[in-house]
């Protein structure tokens, strides 16, 4: 090949390698692979075109191996660049979860229940009758009056009591920074360390 062919063939491939990488700004790996194919292919092209010119048949022959070569070059460059961004790419779809994150503890503590009227009524009814046992006449209602009163506040405590719950507390640090701690009325089966993501009002493991 000689010095002008040559010339050419740089200034060809300089400028298909220049418009190759502005349009691959914006591209997806596949759709940048087929954009330099389909360039790499048009530049093969060209250059037998210039091979054409040459001025005997084995400078001819051994333009086209040259062009041949640069294209195989060119197609497994696309097809490198090509896996080599689908990579990062692959990486950002699997760490881009704002709403996902880990474990940091889990706490298990008693939750009292709420005492409704039925342990009201039934101190109250107690206390009632062990203060209607208690001295005679007035002093006896003021009795009355004082034990139901007592039995019924004793009688909404135990009542709240019997009542208690198990509570899990899960606190989860997100991977956007932000930090929450959730409730659950059963145990979730988490502990620290587990990957979650939130759900609603909770939070599931992924």
């Amino acid at each position: 090949m000689n010095k002008k062919m040559s010339k050419k063939l740089l200034i060809a491939s300089l400028i298909l390698t220049t418009v190759s990488g502005a349009y691959a700004q914006n591209l997806t790996p596949k759709q940048r692979y087929a954009e330099d194919s389909k360039r790499a292919a048009q530049r093969y092209n060209e250059d037998k075109k210039l091979c054409a010119d040459a001025a005997s048949s084995s400078a001819r022959m051994q333009c086209l191996r040259d062009a041949k070569a640069e294209y195989n070059t060119a197609l497994a460059a696309a097809k490198q660049n090509m896996q080599q961004a689908a990579v990062p790419a692959a990486q950002k779809n699997e760490t881009a979860c704002p709403d996902c994150g880990r474990v940091l503890a889990v706490n298990v503590s008693d939750k009292e229940g709420e005492g409704g009227a039925l342990g009201v009524i039934a101190g109250g009814v107690a206390g009632a009758l062990l203060g209607n046992q208690v001295g005679g006449g007035s002093g006896r209602d003021l009795a009355t009056i004082a034990g139901a009163a007592g039995g019924a506040y004793a009688g909404h405590k135990i009542e709240k009591k019997v009542k208690t719950t198990k509570v899990w507390n899960v606190t989860v640090q997100f991977e956007n920074g932000n930090k929450h701690t959730y409730a659950f009325e059963h145990d979730p089966g988490m502990a620290a360390g587990d990957a979650v993501r939130s759900s609603g009002n909770t939070v599931i493991r992924r």
